[in-house]
């Protein structure tokens, strides 16, 4: 036997034992003293953006039917795709199908975009289009939550809760991050899309609508403004009592925090989501009295958006349809059956109302320090489904984009194929989106962590690079 094990005694093991116990504890409390750094609202660099508004349409909106003119579609209508059949998430398709709309130049870039979107089409010179991205997933619920967490997988936090716990408030009377969902519903797999997940609870999304912006908020009848104060200063004092005896408690400051905000609120949000504030000819350029009563919705909801991002809140996540149902494509994007008809009633829902808050954020100086990002989880095949006047899930190539505060307009970065199949140019991932968001916002997202579960995580896993020709 090696005679330096001889001397390994029990007292020496225990000693060494110690030490790099020891060690690890004092690691894992630097670790926390850098993450309690980092949620003093001080960037890593002088940002470009200081909020973020980040629209997301779930259920796979088609890149070659609204953002990405393919037209060899055209030419090779209803003739079969080059190679070997392709068999993708709902089975075997059929041939090539071109995009039933035309597209037409838009902005001084002469931009094409399909003529279903003509309100966002007056856009595209400030718009930084993304033709290459690609995704994990070809499921809905996956899929959506890669593009708002950057994992596949439920219990990693949002881009929405990273900035918040990175940045903290512009303003303390409301929070710092907000969801509004579609009147439809919530988007496959729900609050997965706007969680904390492993962060402090204080930094989920506030979930509203414009329908239901924020409920329980009013002082209740018969309690006078006094008492209502030494109420809270009462519970105050005794949850700061309890906590000073369990110092450990992350969770229970959050829920005091988040109660204290709800206080505050009672002041500010009520205001903030009053619509009705706002004069007629900005309810007209929305079109919040449409007679489509879903177009009205949303269009309520861009409203509310404005409102938030005016008055501080760091990042509004803004959804343009919900979860998928048992009837493909009716409440979402997810058109595989009857895609002309599906888009025909979406495209309408979406456009003016998104459009006139990018107007109206412009109008106002807003896009000067705000980051507007347009999301989906996936794109579609170039083909029809076998059997459908649809198309099936491609997770392979498919268009996102941005504007605003530091992002260079009238471009476009990357492309998809020739017939939109697979992403061949400039290949982008989710990691890539996210790096260049965090960059924008001062943050570097390789310094972006939180220690979890013997790891420190970061929104972009190991993975990402700034997109710097997207910059400004």
């Amino acid at each position: 036997m090696n005679a330096s094990l001889l001397h390994l005694t029990r007292r020496h093991f225990l000693g060494n034992a110690a030490s790099g116990a020891a060690g690890l504890a004092l690691s894992h409390l630097f670790s926390r003293e850098a993450q309690a750094a980092m949620t003093t609202g001080q960037p890593h660099f002088p940002p470009k953006a200081k909020r973020v508004l980040h629209i997301f349409c779930p259920g796979g909106a088609s890149h070659m039917d609204l953002w990405e003119h393919k037209p060899l579609l055209d030419k090779l209508h209803d003739t079969p795709m080059p190679g070997a059949a392709e068999v993708s998430f709902q089975g075997k398709n059929g041939n090539l199908m071109k995009s039933p709309w035309p597209f037409v130049p838009c902005g001084q870039s002469g931009k094409m975009i399909s003529s279903l979107l003509p309100h966002l089409g007056a856009h595209a010179d400030d718009i930084a289009f993304i033709h290459s991205m690609t995704s994990r997933s070809n499921t809905h619920g996956p899929g959506c939550v890669f593009m708002n967490c950057g994992f596949t997988r439920e219990g990693f936090p949002s881009a929405g809760a990273w900035t918040s716990y990175a940045l903290g408030s512009l303003n303390e009377n409301l929070p710092t991050y907000i969801a509004i969902q579609d009147i439809r519903g919530e988007p496959p797999n729900g609050k997965a899309n706007w969680s904390n997940g492993f962060l402090p609870a204080q930094y989920q999304a506030v979930q509203m609508t414009a329908q239901q912006p924020l409920r329980n908020l009013a002082r209740p009848a018969g309690i006078g403004a006094d008492e209502d104060a030494a109420t809270r200063r009462f519970l105050t004092a005794l949850d700061e009592q309890h906590a000073a005896l369990h110092p450990g408690e992350s969770d229970l400051r959050a829920r005091m925090s988040t109660y204290e905000l709800a206080a505050r609120m009672q002041l500010a949000a009520p205001e903030t989501a009053d619509l009705s504030r706002e004069p007629e000819h900005v309810h007209k350029l929305y079109g919040t009295a449409d007679a489509n009563d879903l177009k009205a919705a949303y269009a309520r909801n861009c409203l509310l958006a404005r409102r938030f991002l005016e008055k501080g809140v760091r990042y509004v996540s803004l959804y343009c349809a919900s979860r998928a149902s048992g009837v493909d494509g009716l409440l979402n994007w997810d058109a595989h059956k009857t895609l002309k008809a599906d888009y025909e009633r979406h495209c309408p829902i979406l456009d003016q109302p998104t459009a006139a808050l990018l107007t109206d954020l412009k109008q106002r100086g807003m896009l000067d320090d705000t980051l507007v990002l347009w999301t989906t989880e996936f794109g579609r095949m170039p083909t029809h489904q076998e059997g459908t006047g649809g198309r099936d899930h491609n997770p392979d190539g498919f268009t996102v984009w941005m504007m605003g505060a530091g992002v260079k307009g009238g471009v476009s970065h990357g492309a998809t194929d020739e017939l939109g199949r697979r992403a061949a140019t400039d290949v982008t991932t989710v990691y890539d989106f996210y790096a260049t968001v965090l960059h924008l916002l001062g943050l570097d997202h390789e310094k972006l962590t939180f220690y979890h579960n013997g790891a420190n995580r970061r929104l972009t896993d190991v993975h990402g690079h700034v997109l710097r020709p997207l910059l400004a």
